[in-house]
This record gives C-alpha cells, sequence and structure tokens, in this order.
C-alpha cells in the first residue's frame, strides 16, 4: 500500500529511573492508554496509518490484550526505543514507508504534532528523519531551568541551522545566551529551542541506524539522536507549538509525573 504510516509506541517497562511508568496511572488512566489514544485521533484523521505498541515485557502485552490495542513483541536488549521501533516493524507482514516513533512516556504530546509530521513527509518523501520542536518563551525557559535543579537530565534542547536541520542536541539548555537581560526586553521568545521526543522516519533510514554503532557523544548525554547527527544524516526539525496549552517532555521520572497530573487535571484532559 502507497505511503503506508506506522505509529510505532516503544513500552519498556524495566525503566531504571522509573520502573512500570507505562502502567503508571495519569489522572486516573495508565500513560500507555493515554499514548494510544493519541494516535488514535492520527488514525481517524490520516488515511493509512497504522498503530501498534511494542514491548518485552508480559505485563504490558497483557494489558494490551486487555485493551485491544495491537502489539509486538520485541527483545530485552533494544538499547533505545528506535532500536525497538525497528524491530517491531520488521515483524509485521507489511512494509512501512514512514515509521513514526511516539514514545510511550509522552501522554501529554499533542495530536497534531504527529499529523504536522506526516503533513511534512507527504509533501517531502524523501526525507530520512524528522522530529518536532517548540521555541521557548522566557517564562518556559527560567521553568525549564528550574525543573533541571532537580533533574538535570529531564527536558532536551537543539541548535538548528537556517535550513532547520539539527546541528546539535543536548541535556544542557544550549545554546549560552549573551545579554539575557536586553534580549528578553526585545521578544517574549528564548533562543532556546526544546526538542519533543517524537520521531519520524523514512524506512530506508531505519534500516541504516539500525548498523550505526553507539558513540561517545550519544553515551554521555543519553540521547540517541547525536549517533544519527553524527553519522551524517540528517534530522529535519519541524517548528510546532502547543497552541495555548501547556506542554512537557517525556515523563521520565515520579516527579515528572506529578507535574504532568497537574497539566491533565488544569486543562481537564
Amino acid at each position: 500500500m502507497k505511503n503506508k504510516i506506522t505509529i510505532v509506541i516503544p513500552a519498556r517497562y524495566a525503566s531504571k529511573r522509573f520502573p512500570g511508568k507505562p502502567l503508571v496511572k495519569i489522572a486516573g488512566k495508565e500513560m500507555l492508554l493515554r499514548v494510544w489514544e493519541i494516535a488514535k485521533i492520527v488514525q481517524k484523521k490520516k488515511n493509512n496509518v497504522d498503530i501498534i505498541v511494542a514491548t518485552d515485557d508480559k505485563r504490558i502485552k497483557n494489558f494490551c490484550i486487555k485493551h485491544k490495542i495491537k502489539y509486538v513483541m520485541t527483545s530485552e536488549t533494544c538499547r533505545s526505543g528506535t532500536e525497538r521501533s525497528i524491530e517491531a516493524v520488521k515483524k509485521l507482514n507489511y512494509k512501512p514507508d514512514f515509521v513514526i516513533n511516539l514514545q510511550g512516556d509522552n501522554p501529554l504530546c499533542p495530536h497534531w504534532f504527529l499529523e504536522e509530521m506526516i503533513d511534512y513527509y507527504q509533501n517531502n518523501p524523501d526525507i530520512e528523519v524528522i522530529t518536532p520542536c517548540v521555541n521557548l518563551t522566557w517564562k518556559e525557559l527560567d521553568k525549564l531551568r528550574s525543573q533541571k535543579e532537580k533533574n538535570p537530565f529531564s527536558g532536551t534542547t537543539v541548535i538548528i541551522n537556517n535550513k532547520n536541520h539539527a546541528i546539535w542536541f543536548s541535556k544542557n539548555i544550549i545554546p549560552a545566551i549573551r545579554k539575557e537581560k536586553e534580549r528578553r526586553l526585545k521578544n517574549n521568545y528564548s533562543p532556546i529551542y526544546r526538542h519533543i521526543g517524537l520521531y519520524g522516519y523514512g524506512f530506508n533510514s531505519l534500516i541504516k541506524i539500525l548498523k550505526l554503532k553507539k558513540t561517545e557523544y550519544e553515551a554521555l548525554e543519553g540521547l540517541e539522536q547525536l549517533g544519527i547527527l553524527e553519522a551524517g544524516i540528517n534530522i529535519k526539525m519541524i517548528k510546532v507549538n502547543y497552541r495555548n496549552r501547556e506542554g512537557m517532555s517525556g515523563i521520565d521520572s515520579p516527579d515528572d509525573l506529578v507535574i504532568a497530573e497537574k497539566i491533565f487535571k488544569q486543562y481537564k484532559m
């Protein structure tokens, strides 16, 4: 089928920082179920979209069966959500043209982020890798700085060139800002872009990424996309916004869960 799109939701139970987090409830509903519902909205609005959960854990498998969610069992040795997505896709009885990796710990990802990625892919079918980012206001940057005082590895920032390709990603806030006080007076937006942990891949790019060896920078930062950049693969950045809704990156810790709970209750989601 032409332009077949598969949304893969990697869901790992044995997270070191937050064991069992895919099945933790947020405002009364399991995190994985919330993420799957985001994908279902996209499936209803876009043609030729399939959704699968990729997991290595029987508890998540049983949860998927209970909620009639399509799933694929993957190995425990996958080092990242991308590897788990690749393994899952290779087990399907069809070859997708475009694969979106929607992390199972990102329940606050707006459905329109995925829709914008799909729209871009359909207009640029030769795309290698695509991922969204959001330009932070000064207030949002202050909040990110505050969060990093407690959890320095939560939240990823990205530097972008004039072709909207990623130059570098970091768990530190980059770039450094000179004359910040003056900049704050001139513009409501800071020069900082926060990366949204959501990826889209052309099928051939996925296969290429599978063969990459883990790099030193990838290991230091804990960011798989750095290995992709170091291999010379372009990562296209799509600038998105939350449309007056508060957002956050993936849930990496119990502290992040508390923040997410507040957002869900505030917006009655």
